[in-house]
């Protein structure tokens, strides 16, 4: 499961549907021009489909877990555990303050080697910071996946980190978003 060539389209499709034009801030405080609309992605069951699928080839071959990450790569993680059989895990920012308590929700991993799954990836530190949590509860992390790469320097924080991101686009591959909404 190493094949990175996304079926033609796709990129045009996740454009028009997830790419918009308008102002973001960023949980930083930074501001974009334009993002990446990982919900409108998730509310389009074919696109969401089509993507997990494209994602599959992405997945190392010896992966037992995908992880995603809380929000936007859980239902990603749910799609791509559909489209290869692997089971998926669900991390949170932070554990829960009821009920189980848990940061990392589903099947114990106990050693089995994880995949990360977010929609973009910008700097890496989020990423990052879920590697190190699972990590620390006895998961294995060497490689992250993400619909979306940023040029911001998230490859490389995560690959000293021992982490490899494999991406399905990077923002050069999308055609640019239109003013005024979706692309």
């Amino acid at each position: 499961m190493t094949t990175r060539t996304p079926p033609a389209g796709l990129a045009a499709r996740l454009a028009e549907t997830a790419c918009v034009n308008a102002p973001f801030k960023l949980a930083d405080g930074g501001r974009l021009d334009a993002y990446f609309d990982e919900y409108r992605l998730a509310s389009d069951p074919a696109l969401l489909r089509d993507t997990a699928t494209a994602m599959a080839g992405l997945v190392p071959g010896d992966a037992q877990v995908l992880a995603g990450i809380e929000l936007g790569g859980v239902p990603l993680v749910v799609a791509l555990s559909a489209a290869t059989g692997l089971p998926a895990v669900f991390v949170r920012r932070k554990p829960k303050s009821y009920g189980s308590r848990h940061q990392v929700e589903g099947l114990p991993i106990d050693g089995r080697r994880i995949v990360l799954v977010d929609d973009v990836v910008r700097s890496g530190g989020q990423l990052l910071h879920m590697a190190r949590i699972l990590r620390m509860v006895g998961g294995p992390v060497t490689h992250a996946l993400c619909v979306l790469e940023r040029p911001l320097g998230g490859r490389t924080l995560l690959a000293e980190h021992r982490v490899t991101l494999r991406s399905l686009f990077t923002e050069a591959d999308l055609p640019s978003p239109r003013a005024g909404g979706a692309a």
